[in-house]
């Protein structure tokens, strides 16, 4: 649909808004837990009527092309869906890294044929992607990586291994990164579609001080890809992977839809609960309470900004280096929301497990350990830094490694 604006977006406007009342249930308002847990949840009841509806509509990833199955909708269009969806608790059932990473990357670079075969199912939400980039030897510096994919004549025969491959063991398919020509670095290496399910793939789960398995291991022992799976030119793997990677992170930012991931208001209510009010009603401790207004002004600033980037990002051409601005903004801004929930909490934010701590307390810690790993998903912090310095400031080359 056109972005045309004035009368065309007030009437997408009633029609969203009446297609949402005909098709999100009432009982799954604010129940965007669901779609954000790490492993799988039993899709059924009324998240199966949910889900199902919005795959067939296109509208849980609103701006890819109808042809493959997506919304076709405008930026302006797109933030009146979102609006409306705010508005009565609904929330986008169509997710994860097929979404967020590799579907964008594919309508850029894939065939014909990859697109009508993969981008169908993403959008309807049926299958899981996971990520084969980083090895046990080759995380900062990506590019040294060493997962050989052989040319065979009919197929590529890989064998290598990868780690922190998130949710590896629930995943259908993996966009992987190999070597296809070991006398060279960055021009020798290729992007190829795995099937799971092929034999020989072995993802293992890492069991996380959490308490969480979200990473794995992932094994690959004279595995056949068909040559059908290779995703732009033999060889030039990297210049996709790159262009995925600022897909990653405008998704980890929450670019992508333009919605931050924690919300000040909780901490808030978090801290006067625990820490108590003066007779005034503020924050009993007053140096928490200038931390938590700074945090607040902070997160506020962010939300609007990404909300900004989101719609400017589709009207142009997608994400760019600035992806590594704001994820590691958004990493800085989730490490304090987390620390500032378990001080608030004081002794009852350190609870583990058993009933002496409340679900909330328990979630605070485990979330407090999990976030520590933002700096580094998706390309450490100071990786990050090193691309804003080389690609955004245009300073000098320090021959740090960056991708």
């Amino acid at each position: 649909m056109a972005d045309f604006g004035g009368a065309d977006l007030d009437a997408f406007r009633t029609q969203a808004r009446t297609w949402l009342a005909e098709n999100f249930p009432p009982s799954l308002k604010d129940r965007a837990d669901i779609a954000a847990a790490e492993a799988p949840v039993p899709v059924e009841g009324d998240y199966k009527l949910w889900k199902e509806a919005m795959g067939a509509k296109g509208w849980g990833v609103p701006t890819w092309p109808q042809a493959y199955g997506g919304g076709g909708l405008s930026a302006a269009e797109t933030r009146v869906l979102r609006e409306e969806m705010a508005a009565i608790g609904a929330w986008n059932p169509i997710g994860g890294m097929g979404v967020m990473m590799f579907g964008p990357t594919l309508l850029e670079y894939g065939t014909e044929e990859q697109k009508q075969r993969h981008i169908p199912p993403i959008v309807r939400g049926e299958l899981r992607w996971c990520q084969g980039y980083s090895e046990p030897g080759s995380g900062s510096d990506l590019a040294s990586l060493q997962t050989k994919a052989e040319d065979k004549g009919e197929y590529f025969l890989v064998n290598g291994s990868k780690i922190w491959t998130s949710g590896a063991q629930y995943a259908d398919w993996c966009f992987c990164l190999t070597r296809t020509d070991p006398s060279k670095k960055h021009e020798g290496i290729s992007f190829l579609l795995i099937d799971m399910k092929t034999p020989g793939v072995e993802p293992r789960p890492i069991l996380l001080i959490s308490g969480s398995s979200p990473f794995c291991e992932t094994f690959f022992t004279d595995v056949k890809v068909p040559k059908e799976n290779l995703v732009g030119p033999l060889n030039g793997g990297w210049t996709v992977g790159k262009r995925l990677l600022q897909h990653e992170r405008n998704g980890l930012s929450g670019g992508g839809d333009g919605r931050p991931r924690h919300d000040p208001k909780i901490l808030r209510e978090t801290a006067r609960k625990y820490l108590g009010v003066d007779e005034t009603g503020r924050l009993a401790d007053r140096d928490f309470r200038a931390r938590l207004v700074q945090h607040d002004m902070d997160a506020r600033a962010y939300a609007l900004t990404i909300q900004r980037v989101a719609m400017e990002g589709r009207s142009a051409n997608g994400p760019s280096a600035a992806t590594s601005i704001m994820k590691n903004a958004s990493s800085k801004i989730g490490t304090d929301h987390c620390e500032l929930m378990v001080e608030a909490m004081g002794q009852r934010g350190l609870g583990w497990g058993g009933e002496d701590f409340t679900a909330e307390e328990r979630a605070a810690q485990r979330a407090y350990l999990r976030i520590k790993s933002s700096t580094i998903a998706g390309g450490s912090y100071e990786i990050q830094n090193n691309i804003i310095s080389k690609r955004i400031l245009g300073l000098p080359d320090t021959n740090i490694h960056t991708y």
